[in-house]
């Protein structure tokens, strides 16, 4: 019976994949424009290595975002636990599990980069979508243009990672085979994403000079910065107005419950095991001290 039951189970592939049909229900049946990220159609499109998915990113109207995460919760789908600190991790997206479902669902309301209003950014990316069957349901996807802006503004969160570099490259010469550089010009220029998606796109427009680059934002440089444990909360502590220093070096030095159940929701947090979780975290960042230091000072 045992193995009867296992070999029921959903793989994360297969999981990953009915999980885009029923979320595509979900906001059909609310009324709420969504489409669906990087994942599996991208690796169909021809704009990603073939790789397997962990996970769902499903782009809603952020109007309609709450009404989305209730139509799943009632589904049976719930929130994982975040950290509470917004100040040093500003929010793009709402992560939701399952326990019968091998995968999560990741539901985002802005993203990375994309430094226009939430609501102005959806309609500019809304206005290059379109259908794509995916498990016997009709899902949209973003265009070839959006689609690769949104893998390279996701890379080009960690440049340093040899898998990011490597999908760096690849998309550089499918937008060099494909002209594809104009269009995403165009988006990231309508949302808000030219200054990030700089270090990607100048080299293969025919004339970068005639562009007017902006400067990044502070958010979008200190998510380069901070490469290494700890080094997010000293970023937001170095640069928060005095008065909520004490607040942010508390949270810190004494983090809140979710912080460990963030990273896995089945963490023990039994006295002895929030104990062994904290030496655990100040072993990381102690470890990790000397290379924060020198991104720091690197970063200016």
């Amino acid at each position: 019976m045992a193995d009867q039951t296992d070999s029921a189970q959903l793989s994360i592939s297969e999981g990953v994949l009915l999980a885009h049909a029923l979320v595509a229900r979900v906001a059909d049946s609310v009324g709420v424009r969504a489409f669906f990220i990087k994942g599996p159609a991208s690796v169909m499109q021809g704009l990603r290595q073939p790789k397997t998915s962990a996970d769902v990113d499903v782009f809603v109207d952020p109007d309609g975002l709450e009404v989305v995460l209730q139509g799943l919760r009632e589904r049976g789908w719930r929130q994982r636990p975040v950290d509470p600190d917004t100040t040093t991790f500003p929010k793009h997206a709402v992560t939701l599990h399952h326990l019968e479902w091998p995968c999560c669902i990741d539901v985002h309301f802005r993203f990375p980069g994309m430094e226009a209003d939430p609501a102005e950014c959806f309609e500019a990316m809304w206005a290059h979508t379109g259908e794509f069957d995916l498990a016997g349901q009709t899902i949209r996807v973003p265009s070839p243009a959006l689609a690769i802006l949104i893998l390279a503004l996701h890379a080009l969160r960690s440049p340093h990672l040899p898998a990011c570099r490597q999908e760096l490259a690849y998309m550089a010469e499918l937008v060099r085979r494909q002209a594809q550089a104009p269009g995403i010009l165009r988006i990231a220029a309508a949302t808000g994403s030219l200054a990030a998606v700089r270090p990607f796109l100048e080299d293969l427009l025919e004339d970068p000079h005639a562009v007017a680059w902006p400067p990044t934002s502070t958010e979008w440089r200190n998510r380069l910065l901070a490469k290494e444990p700890g080094s997010a909360r000293l970023l937001a502590i170095c640069q928060a107005p005095w008065q909520d220093k004490p607040r942010l070096l508390w949270l810190a030095v004494f983090p809140q419950k979710q912080v460990f159940l963030s990273g896995n929701i089945y963490a023990d947090m039994s006295w002895r095991g929030q104990v062994t979780q904290h030496r655990a975290r100040w072993a990381r960042f102690l470890r990790a001290l000397p290379q924060i230091a020198r991104d720091l000072a690197s970063g200016g």
